[in-house]
């Protein structure tokens, strides 16, 4: 994703009525308008808004299509189901008609997103399309709590990272670097759980020349994986860290992953979520904070140009860092997760990994406040650190998206108060298209002052 090229037009659109939060934040937002669907779609979903986006009390519609040649004269049976993001209504089966099927979605007069989902066979394969739209979304607030005592827990941690010698190891990997990069297997001592300490590893590539040069964190998606490091980025003259989160080194072979992720490591986000001192992202955070720690005291860092980014865990991470550290003075977060988790408690939906979904029956959750894993969200639900950013950020994401969803994406943007840029792709699900991807290069080389 970064300094990768990318030579697609960014569709520069006005500032849409209804993604103007009332907070008069410092920000300029872009919607992209939808493109025609492609004609191997074989569901297409369009709404009456190319920007997929209305002010509270609209009727829009969806218009439902089978590119499928000849069509049936009898068309195309299909089942839908459409309603709130994470909680559509019940399935419904329709005949789609040559000419295409137009389904009402009504009005809200809540702020959120409606989402339809079709699913049909055709030819013996299942097919599946999503189209969503939005309600006023710049008026989407957090239903997380934020802790009175927030700022001083997460003090009291930084201090005790602070004890910690960092002790950091660099391995030379001279099959990865070039003429104009030198490349480590980079770690650093990093805090623990009670057992002890842990170590936070990563692949830095540093520039060959004198500098001084910018910094960039790069912070990992989910999962469990190597990392190869951001040597391209490196050799325009910045000093990278892309690091991994599991205390295990990001070199090893790919099958130690695979058995990690099915494993041990299968469901960390749920890790101690009942122990705000030992939950498995305590370490995370403070290992960013710890990255952070190498990178400014490099030797060739030039003392003023830190920037943090990241996608999904990633973007949360970067939002994160940003928050907890004021080393940090730019970040770019695409479809950040662990936003507004509690979202499900309240009806709507909440960020990933997913806590507190309803029950197989449908119903709500219902949690006493001081249920300890409700308590231990709040201090790492990204929303609270995204009320504490100062520094510039550019944010990502699309309305499709059902992985992180955006509604929770929303709840923490909105509340920013820090400069921001918003680049949405309402057509995207969990992944960014080219023109949000040419945005986040061009905005991350205008931070770093690299051409």
């Amino acid at each position: 994703m970064l300094a990768g090229g990318l030579t697609a037009a960014l569709a520069a659109q006005p500032t849409h009525p209804s993604l103007v939060p009332p907070s008069g934040a410092v920000e300029a937002c872009t919607i992209i308008p939808v493109p025609p669907p492609m004609d191997t779609d074989l569901i297409q979903i369009t709404a009456d808004r190319a920007d997929c986006t209305y002010p509270l009390g609209a009727s829009p519609t969806f218009r439902i299509a089978v590119a499928l040649a000849p069509y049936p004269a009898a068309g195309i049976r299909v089942q839908y189901r459409l309603g709130p993001e994470q909680f559509e209504g019940p399935e419904q089966t329709v005949v789609v008609p040559a000419n295409g099927l137009v389904i009402p979605v009504g009005t809200r007069l809540d702020p959120g997103l409606t989402r339809l989902i079709v699913t049909a066979t055709i030819a013996e394969i299942f097919v599946k399309a999503l189209g969503t739209i939005a309600f006023a979304p710049g008026l989407i607030r957090p239903t997380q709590t934020e802790p009175t005592d927030f700022d001083s827990f997460w003090e009291a941690q930084k201090a005790e990272l602070a004890k910690i010698p960092a002790e950091t190891e660099l391995t030379p990997l001279p099959e990865r670097s070039t003429s104009e990069v030198e490349v480590f297997h980079w770690s650093s001592q990093n805090i623990g759980t009670w057992r002890g300490y842990s170590r936070i590893y990563g692949i830095l590539a540093v520039p060959r020349g004198p500098g001084p040069y910018p910094a960039l964190l790069e912070v990992p998606g989910a999962g469990v994986r190597s990392y190869k490091g951001s040597v391209a980025l490196a050799a325009r003259g910045v000093i990278t860290l892309e690091i991994g989160i599991h205390g295990i080194p990001v070199n090893l072979a790919p099958d130690i992953y695979q058995q990690l992720a099915r494993a041990a490591l299968a469901e960390y986000p749920s890790t101690s979520l009942d122990d705000r001192n030992n939950y498995y992202y305590r370490r995370v955070y403070l290992g960013c904070i710890r990255a952070n720690d190498y990178l400014t005291g490099h030797p060739k860092w030039d003392k003023k140009t830190l920037v943090v980014v990241g996608g999904s865990q990633g973007g949360m991470l970067s939002i994160i860092t940003a928050g907890l550290d004021p080393r940090v003075t730019a970040l770019g977060a695409s479809f950040p997760a662990f936003c507004d988790v509690t979202g499900y408690l309240h009806g709507r939906a909440g960020g990933w990994p997913g806590f507190f979904r309803p029950k197989s029956d449908g119903k709500l959750q219902v949690l006493a406040p001081d249920e300890p894993r409700l308590v231990t969200t709040s201090f790492y639900d990204t929303v609270n650190f995204a009320r504490r950013l100062k520094v510039p950020g550019h944010y990502s994401f699309g309305y499709n998206d059902a992985v992180c969803p955006p509604t929770s994406v929303l709840a923490a943007y909105n509340i920013i108060s820090a400069p921001k840029e918003l680049v949405i792709s309402p057509e995207q699900a969990h992944h960014l298209s080219k023109p949000q991807m040419k945005s986040l290069d061009d905005w991350i080389d205008a931070q770093l002052g690299v051409k």
